[in-house]
């Protein structure tokens, strides 16, 4: 196994900081901050250089398809995974019997937001609410998913409170019923391995800003085959084109691939960036992230526990992500005061959200409950 403290000096931020926002934004690597003087300097050598950057974007999309276990023509590479998800909207329809969105109450806004949107086509949305524990049972989705749901939206890991959904349950409930389902991903791709084919979802969405260590300006959309030739986005570009270099504005001639559901130019100097970022999760190694997550996430969630503060993450390793989320009486101050410490978090519906990638450890957690121990007048 890699030794992970090794890579520690990568990340120069963590000479003076504990860094546990990577839920938000993953930290900066030397890789990808060299990836992005390259860009600059292949620039001022070349002007531009398409061919270059082209080849990137295709290496970028094979990458990611050998992280998630799809072929590169299952992925598309969309600017962001609002902009994905709005090109899966754009090609469905929500007439004859299917006419249901089921979103859970783990969304992200912006998946829920663009599916509510869609109800002036028609569609009819209907969330599934978490039980007393604060978790979403697959119970509540089997009441809800029946034979006129068009497609089931779930969050892998929300982003709220660290909690993970029992994926594969849910998405034989929905098959059995006949609708399709869309994984956001974004809160663990990264941190775990992440197979497509197992969990059987139709579509999946993620992007490279948090734990996949790249920047913001890049997305992925994985698409399964079978539905590649079945469905038409209205939301559409110039690379979504089976040849986008014809140029031709007479008609709209769709890649047979999930290309289709791109859109306009990729922002290239992200490019660099995200690939530098992938490399390092490959280095690595998700499935070793994962099980190094799982332990470290899980002994801070114990101390925590027992310091007395209410950590609202599951404490089972297959209900939980890389995230562990802290209950507080005010936690915008409370993310103040340990910023003040150096400790950098950050916050959302009333929790302290730790974020924890590969290049933290126990001294980071020793950090982290040191600093908390201090502000204890903030404890929930």
């Amino acid at each position: 196994m890699i030794d992970l403290s090794a890579l520690r000096p990568r990340f120069p931020t963590l000479a003076k900081k504990v860094y546990l926002s990577s839920g938000s934004y993953g930290l900066l690597s030397t890789d990808v901050e060299k990836a992005y003087h390259a860009y600059l300097a292949d620039r001022i050598a070349h002007g531009a250089d398409w061919g270059d950057w082209l080849g990137r974007y295709e290496e970028i999309r094979k990458s990611v398809a050998c992280l998630i276990n799809s072929t590169a023509d299952e992925v598309a590479l969309p600017s962001s995974v609002s902009a994905g998800i709005n090109a899966i909207a754009s090609a469905l329809s929500f007439s004859e019997g299917r006419d249901k969105v089921v979103l859970s109450n783990f969304e992200f806004p912006t998946s829920a937001q663009i599916w509510h949107a869609q109800a002036p086509r028609g569609a009819r949305i209907e969330h599934v609410s978490e039980g007393q524990d604060g978790y979403i049972p697959v119970e509540h989705f089997a009441e809800l998913i029946d034979d006129r749901t068009k497609i089931v939206s779930i969050s892998h890991v929300c982003y709220r409170n660290g909690a993970k959904l029992e994926v594969e349950k849910i998405v034989e409930i929905a098959k059995r019923q006949g609708a399709l389902v869309i994984l956001d991903c974004y809160q663990s791709i990264g941190t775990e391995v992440v197979d497509v084919k197992k969990l059987g979802v139709d579509f999946a969405v993620g992007g490279m800003m948090k734990y996949l260590l790249g920047s913001a300006g890049l997305g992925f959309l994985y698409v399964r085959e079978g539905l590649l030739t079945d469905l038409l986005p209205t939301a559409s570009g110039w690379y979504a084109q089976t040849d986008f270099g014809a140029m031709d504005i007479f008609a709209n001639t769709p890649s047979p691939t999930a290309r289709r559901f791109e859109a306009g130019t990729p922002a290239f100097p992200v490019l660099y960036a995200v690939e530098a970022g992938l490399n390092i999760i490959h280095e690595v190694g998700a499935s070793a992230i994962g099980s190094y997550l799982q332990d470290l996430t899980g002994r801070c969630i114990d101390r925590l526990s027992g310091a007395g503060w209410h950590v609202v993450t599951p404490r089972s390793d297959r209900r939980r992500g890389p995230m562990v989320a802290i209950r507080s009486k005010d936690a915008d101050q409370l993310v103040a005061k340990l910023a003040e410490r150096d400790i950098v978090t950050s916050c959302r519906d009333g929790n302290v959200r730790a974020g924890f990638h590969f290049y933290n450890n126990d001294v980071d957690v020793d950090r982290l409950i040191a600093a908390l121990e201090l502000n204890s007048e903030l404890r929930a």
